[in-house]
């Protein structure tokens, strides 16, 4: 099972705390350091100092860390015009000599297009499946040769489909509770399928989606990774695990419910339950980034468990 730390930063984190935490992943011995790529903060939080760009910040990671991989869950389809964000991120992954990852989504969170002036179209999913069409179609053409695309919504005429990552092929992340498209587009695309904030049965229950999908494509089912997002809140004790969820405004029952929470050996025994229905890598929410005595305690006491 690996374990990977996921940061919501609109919801108020600077690039050196990001990069606090980032560091401490990597040293601590975490798989991997993804953010979300959201441009207003959600909820009771007050967002200071302002949203943080996500490629802008894994850029700037990819050179100062070493091992980690980095990546986004999810980037917004909606931010970037496919061909740009193909040379986005594949300059990135050079930057970071090959560890970046590619989560991909539709968009979703109105508010925040309109608070920057960024279009919120229709047909997001229609669109989504031209823009995975057209990163992987650039990244898959050879060095010399050209890419073509005539799609409804994107068309690619005679481009060269450079730079190239430095990767022979970076991991696309594709996730979501859709019923249909979603598993069709991670079948077709997809190296991982994510599940975010999902109980066992919804998880288990998307997951067998994905696998018929797959298998309909001409995929092998075991050839997708299968991937949870949960909210974490670990304490040595009860009072801890109380203190960690009122930082975060969130009650201990909700979280023992919905995500990972309580001791050390409560939130193993959550994770194994996730491993049992086909997860082989948890994404840990962590909300308060201030607070790296949780991250200590979550490598000293549940990640060797789980290794």
């Amino acid at each position: 099972m690996d374990l990977r730390v996921f940061t919501e930063p609109q919801q108020g984190a600077s690039y050196d705390t990001l990069l606090t935490v980032a560091k401490a992943t990597e040293d601590l011995g975490f798989d991997a350091f993804f953010r979300s790529d959201h441009y207003l903060r959600m909820g009771a939080a007050d967002g200071l100092p302002g949203p943080t760009d996500a490629w802008i910040t894994l850029a700037g990671l990819a050179r100062e860390t070493r091992r980690i991989r980095l990546g986004t869950l999810m980037t917004a389809g909606t931010f970037r015009l496919p061909g740009v964000l193909a040379i986005q991120v594949a300059q990135v992954d050079q930057m970071s000599g090959g560890r970046i990852e590619l989560g991909l989504g539709a968009g979703w969170f109105e508010q925040e297009h309109k608070a920057y002036g960024i279009p919120f179209p229709a047909e997001r999913m229609a669109r989504l499946e031209e823009q995975l069409a057209i990163i992987t179609g650039l990244w898959a053409t050879e060095t010399g040769a050209a890419f073509d695309y005539a799609g409804s919504h994107y068309q690619v005429e005679n481009s060269p489909a450079l730079p190239k990552p430095a990767q022979a092929k970076v991991p696309v992340l594709i996730g979501g509770h859709g019923a249909r498209r979603t598993p069709r587009l991670a079948a077709r695309y997809a190296d991982e399928f994510n599940m975010p904030f999902a109980s066992l049965a919804d998880s288990e229950r998307q997951f067998g989606r994905v696998r018929r999908a797959a298998e309909e494509a001409g995929r092998k089912a075991g050839d997708l990774v299968y991937s949870n997002a949960l909210v974490v809140c670990v304490g040595k004790d009860d009072a801890e695990v109380a203190r960690r969820a009122a930082a975060i405004g969130r009650d201990v029952d909700e979280l023992k419910a919905n995500g990972l929470a309580g001791s050390p050996a409560e939130v193993v025994e959550k994770i194994g339950a996730y491993g049992a229905i086909g997860s082989s890598r948890v994404y840990l929410q962590l909300l308060d980034l201030d607070d790296l005595d949780h991250l200590e305690l979550i490598a000293a006491q549940v990640l060797p468990q789980l290794g």
